[in-house]
Formats: structure tokens, sequence, C-alpha cells
């Protein structure tokens, strides 16, 4: 379903106020008190995440999943600069085909490693 713009920024406005510049999470170092703002995956990884599911496009789809990046995954993810992200929220997509269904029997797979803002906020 398709949002306003209006009811967008109400909502990036609450998420800015409470959450974005809230209570601010743990780092190694310091604290995160300049959340992320919006995350940039590509297109290729988005339409592989897609062709996973059914390609019924009422029924196949992508969830999308509200973290956090802990010390060890950002170490992981990011060796070269774990520390501009442990803290961070984040968000990790998976196929599935409805809300509830996994795509088939196989394990789940998860997608992350998008583009941050911040500290890319080019």
């Amino acid at each position: 379903m398709k949002i306003t713009k209006k009811d967008f920024e109400q909502m990036q406005k609450k998420y800015d106020q409470e959450i974005r510049k809230g209570k601010p999470a743990r780092g190694p170092q310091r604290d995160v008190d300049n959340q992320t703002n919006w995350i940039f995956f590509d297109r290729e990884t988005i339409e592989e995440v897609l062709s996973k599911a059914d390609q019924d496009p009422k029924k196949g789809g992508i969830k999308f999943y509200f973290t956090e990046y802990t010390e060890e995954v950002a170490r992981k993810l990011y060796p070269e600069n774990p520390e501009d992200y442990i803290g961070r929220l984040g968000i990790v997509m998976s196929p599935c085909n409805s809300a509830n269904e996994k795509v088939d029997d196989e394990e789940e797979e998860y997608y992350n490693r998008g583009d941050f803002c911040p500290p890319k906020c080019e």
C-alpha cells in the first residue's frame, strides 16, 4: 500500500524524535546518539531477494526485520570500521510467501549490508 508523503513525514518525524535521537544505543567506545536515518539497498540485492519468493505479486515478497548491530556482527560485516556500526539500527531482509510463510522448507535466508546514514550520508 502506498502512503502519502505527509503520512511518511509524520512517521519519520516521530522516529527521529523518539528513536533516532532518543535513548542512545551502546557502542564499544561511546553511545550512539545519532541513530540510523536511512539504509539504501541496491536494486540487484532487492531483485535477488524477490527472485527467491513466489512470483505471484500478491503472495511473494520481502519481510523486513528491524535489528541492532552487535559488536560481533559489526566486526564481521564491517571489519574496516566496525565502531561506526555497533549499536546502530539495521534492516535485515528475507524472502517470503506472505507475512508468515517461509519460501521453502530450507533454512530462511537473510540479507543485509546496505549503505547506512550515518555514517555514509553522502
